[in-house]
């Protein structure tokens, strides 16, 4: 079994697509701690950013980068759920006999 601190991203996750190709990845090999601190920044800020889009009546620039932080965020917590997910036999690495 591999231990939680050695575990990394795997690196697959797109996001931000433009029109209908990924302009972003999840970078592979991150430790899923350091990934899931990121994550939880980027999910913080735009908190933070909706509530501000909430009283700014003047403008949606609030509500844009919290829709960016949050597909960023969301991105990398995929990653690190397939990254830790068990993975079925026959695909990836090979299963213990």
């Amino acid at each position: 079994m591999t231990e939680p601190s050695e575990v990394k991203t795997v690196g697959f996750t797109p996001c931000l697509y433009c029109p209908d190709k990924p302009l972003f990845h999840v970078s592979a090999g991150v430790p899923v701690y350091e990934a899931l601190a990121m994550a939880s920044d980027f999910l913080f800020l735009a908190r933070a950013l909706t509530e501000d889009a909430a009283y700014a009546r003047d403008t949606d620039r609030h509500a844009w980068a919290a829709h960016y932080l949050t597909t960023l965020g969301k991105a990398v917590i995929d990653d690190v759920v397939k990254a830790v997910s068990p993975r079925p036999a026959g695909k990836g690495k090979k299963a213990a006999k």
